[in-house]
């Protein structure tokens, strides 16, 4: 018997998994330096959890970058995987939850607006079946916020969007997972994700057991085989 314990867990990737944000930044900075433009840490900002065509469409809009959507796309995704195939960055705690739940028997799925590209470069750093499910950007009609992402995982793992705990580090991404009834832990690094009814925000993940992550998510007590 399984006590107090989601019925499984969805993971953001980019800042929560793993601390590629400064890898998305350096790359968008080099993307505008190259075609003239200006950029600004707050405009960087601005993208943390974006869908990557959104992200694309504000560097041509304000960052001077003359190149289709799927060009800009395809040039920042490519120097963040030369990045996490030097060395992935993990999260403080994450890849210990990760695994404890794994322990648990609890399903993970990664719900990430980067692309697939990506998304396997880091699960390959993982240990084989991590996640039961991935849903990545270039995988869905309708980015985060939208809830579309997050009802794709929960349907992919088979339990109820409610059943899940979002792990999630940007108010878009968290905005995404509550609007699919998903139970939300924010964890923010680069932005500030604000509390909300259904969101619940902690410093970090170390030391986060899989029972206490349904307790800080308010999760009901449950039983399960």
């Amino acid at each position: 018997m399984r006590d107090h314990l989601p019925a499984a867990v969805l993971w953001d990737m980019d800042g929560t998994l793993v601390d590629t944000e400064p890898s998305w930044m350096a790359a968008e900075y080099a993307l505008v330096a190259e075609h003239g433009g200006h950029w600004s840490e707050e405009q960087a900002r601005t993208l943390v959890g974006n869908p990557l065509p959104t992200s694309a469409e504000y560097l041509r809009r304000y960052g001077g970058v003359d190149l289709p959507v799927d060009v800009i796309v395809e040039r920042l995704t490519g120097r963040v995987v030369e990045d996490v195939r030097t060395s992935v960055p993990w999260r403080p705690g994450a890849r210990e939850l990760l695994r404890a739940l794994g322990r648990a028997g609890v399903p993970c799925a990664l719900v990430t607006m980067s692309y697939t590209q990506l998304a396997d470069a880091v699960v390959s750093a993982l240990e084989p079946g991590a996640f039961a499910a991935v849903v990545t950007g270039d995988a869905v009609r309708n980015g985060k916020p939208h809830p579309e992402p997050y009802l794709t995982a929960a349907a992919r793992l088979g339990v109820p969007a409610r059943d899940c705990v979002a792990i999630e580090d940007s108010a878009t991404g968290a905005a995404s997972a509550q609007a699919a009834g998903c139970a939300v832990i924010a964890v923010p690094h680069v932005v500030p994700v604000p509390p909300a009814p259904g969101i619940v925000v902690v410093e970090t993940l170390e030391g986060l057991s899989p029972a206490g992550l349904a307790r800080v998510a308010g999760l009901p007590r449950r039983a399960a085989s």
